[in-house]
Formats: structure tokens, C-alpha cells, sequence
């Protein structure tokens, strides 16, 4: 598998894992039959891909990639959807994140083949 393959599998699992997470939302506590189905298949995807991308991404980079969009990316679902606020404190910790997640790709050659 390449490089730019992993990043796709990683990207898959991202949005696959936002989805599961609004699915989880709307689920309410798991007695929506559909939400409840979409977030245990949208789980399972995101695992799998993120299992697919450990192949070549070493998992600290990986996870921490992962986790720091799914983050950012579920806040703004969390905004958008169901109307959730975002403080300035909120955001501005989303932005180091997203900081955070940009110095990994941009100056980090753990990942470079």
C-alpha cells in the first residue's frame, strides 16, 4: 500500500466515524432502529480503514490525525445539526488542534517514505 492510499483509508475513517457519531446522537441512546444501525456500521468502517491505514502510518501519527479531525469535524456536525454552541475557548482548542494536525503533515517525515 502506498502512502497516498493510507491517506485515503485515514480520510474514509474519518468521516466514516463522523457520521457513526451523529448517527450515536440521533440514535437516542440506541432506540432509533436506523440511527442505531448507521452508527455501528460507521464504526466499523472507520476501525477497519483506520486498521488498513496502521499498515503504513506508524499509529501515534495515525490516531493523532484521526482523532484531531474527527474532533473538529464533529463539532461543526454538532453546530450545524443539532444547534450545539462552540465558545471562544471551544474554538480557539479546535484550532490548535487543527494546528496540531497540520504540523504533523507538513513537517513530520515519520510518515515519508
Amino acid at each position: 500500500m502506498t502512502l497516498a492510499t493510507a491517506y485515503v483509508y485515514l480520510a474514509v475513517a474519518i468521516v466514516s466515524e463522523v457520521i457513526a457519531t451523529t448517527a450515536l446522537k440521533a440514535s437516542d441512546g440506541f432506540t432509533q432502529f436506523w440511527p442505531s444501525v448507521l452508527t455501528v456500521l460507521g464504526y466499523g468502517v472507520a476501525f477497519y480503514c483506520l486498521a488498513l491505514t496502521l499498515r503504513v502510518i506508524p499509529t501515534g501519527v495515525a490516531y493523532a490525525i484521526w482523532s484531531g479531525a474527527g474532533i473538529v469535524l464533529i463539532s461543526v456536525v454538532g453546530w450545524l445539526a443539532f444547534k450545539q454552541s462552540l465558545d471562544l475557548a471551544a474554538l480557539t482548542g479546535m484550532g490548535l488542534i487543527l494546528a496540531g494536525v497540520v504540523v504533523i503533515n507538513v513537517f513530520s517525515t515519520t510518515v515519508r517514505h
